[in-house]
């Protein structure tokens, strides 16, 4: 949520800001405003008729203490007090509206994000690696190497749930297990993460804290009337693990990670790009959290970045970095690089982790805080990213490894974990 001091100062750059996302939600800063000053000047009309009240109250104690008749100033104060529970309901109602209009506002792109419509604006930052040569022999897809191994099986998703679902079978469901355990180790024994293991369901604050509700219901698995949901990404309950805390500031940056089932109702729709497992309604991700001092958040994303890209060095994975443009980024992101692994059964590059900065975006929904130097508490700063998902890391190291004889060389740092070197 965008801090109602800074709309409030600089009304004009929050909307240039806003525009260069598209859309119309920087319309609603004047009405922002609008309802920001009906607010303001009602708790000050308020308070004045308190004061007025507290006067004539305590003339009518001298003039009762005096045997003087104190009717008509009574009857003063009886209105006074209905005007102070009008103006109250009329403030309240401004109040209610503002802070309604705010969480439909998007964070503000950075400064220095790239200025876009949409995702061909997104520059290319880096590359690592090269693409897998094969030879005497065409590399294939991920659908075809996994289903003459039996490594999932979709019609089985189908047949227990519903299209978009998937059944892991014998060595593919090993080789999930091999590679969430993988990650977890990364990022805990070299990163310096704390895990947790987190719920799945949560309830809406939770939803709300991290930026998915209200613009994104439609897109989550809600149950019990939406009361709860299943979880888009453990962002959201790892994130608001720190919700409603103050933080002690020497023990930024505070880094936490989880691996844990994800579901989205928008996954699966028809199309090249969405076949197999490369966009599913529930799939497992490993995310990693971090909550820092204000002024680290544009270093730390950095460094963010560089552990999820230490995901795909390790495992031999050609890969690139992307900076999303303005028209392109997250709604509660300020600043967000995504990582493309290179696919060769579907030649082309396939997102495999978004790493973003919230700034103050996410922690001012949640209350998230910390005690400076002199005491005052401030709002923290909030990133995340993927360490990585799950399905397109799978879908990479198969197309990559595949064999002339159709069998899997997994990559080294692989063979402890899956208890061997290969898949046939």
């Amino acid at each position: 949520m965008l801090d109602i001091r800074q709309i409030r100062e600089e009304p004009e750059l929050c909307q240039q800001r806003l525009k260069a996302r598209g859309g119309d939600a920087w319309q609603l800063i004047t009405e922002v405003l609008a309802c920001d000053e009906q607010r303001r000047s009602g708790e000050t009309e308020k308070q004045e008729l308190q004061q007025e009240r507290n006067r004539l109250s305590k003339e009518i104690g001298k003039m009762r203490s005096q045997g003087e008749d104190s009717a008509d100033l009574e009857t003063q104060v009886r209105g006074i007090g209905e005007k102070i529970k009008a103006v109250g309901e009329t403030t309240e109602a401004a109040d209610n509206r503002q802070r309604e209009l705010l969480l439909q506002i998007p964070n503000v792109p950075h400064e220095n994000c790239p200025v876009g419509s949409d995702e061909t604006a997104n520059p290319e930052i880096r590359t690592w690696g090269e693409k897998a040569t094969f030879d005497g022999f065409e590399p294939t897809d991920h659908l075809t190497l996994g289903g003459k191994l039996a490594l999932f099986d979709f019609e089985l998703g189908a047949k227990i749930s519903s299209s978009g679902f998937v059944v892991y079978t014998g060595a593919g469901a090993r080789l999930q297990r091999a590679l969430i355990q993988f990650l977890l180790d990364l990022h805990t024994r070299e990163h310096g993460y704390t895990e947790v293991n987190p719920p799945v369901v949560v309830n809406r604050d939770c939803m709300f804290g991290t930026g998915q509700l209200p613009k994104f219901e439609d897109d989550m698995y809600g149950i019990e009337d939406n009361a709860h949901f299943l979880i888009p990404t453990a962002e959201v309950p790892v994130t608001n693990l720190f919700r409603d805390t103050i933080q002690k500031g020497d023990d930024f940056p505070v880094k936490t990670t989880a691996a844990t089932h994800c579901f989205r109702r928008e996954a699966g729709a028809a199309g090249r790009e969405n076949r197999g497992l490369i966009r599913m309604h529930q799939f497992d991700k490993v995310e990693l959290v971090n909550v820092v001092h204000p002024d680290q958040s544009v270093d730390q994303l950095e460094t963010l970045t560089n552990e999820a890209e230490k995901v795909l060095q390790t495992l031999g994975l050609h890969y690139r970095i992307i900076e999303l443009c303005t028209g392109d980024i997250g709604f509660s992101a300020t600043k967000t690089y995504d990582i493309e692994v290179w696919a060769p059964g579907q030649n082309e590059y396939l997102e495999v982790s978004s790493c973003s900065n919230f700034g103050d975006y996410q922690a001012r929904r949640m209350k998230l805080r910390f005690k400076d130097e002199d005491g005052k508490n401030r709002l923290c700063h909030t990133l995340n990213g993927s360490g990585t998902a799950l399905p397109r890391l799978y879908v990479a190291l198969l197309e990559t490894y595949q064999q002339a004889d159709g069998s899997i060389r997994l990559p080294e740092a692989l063979h402890s974990y899956f208890g061997g070197e290969e898949i046939r």
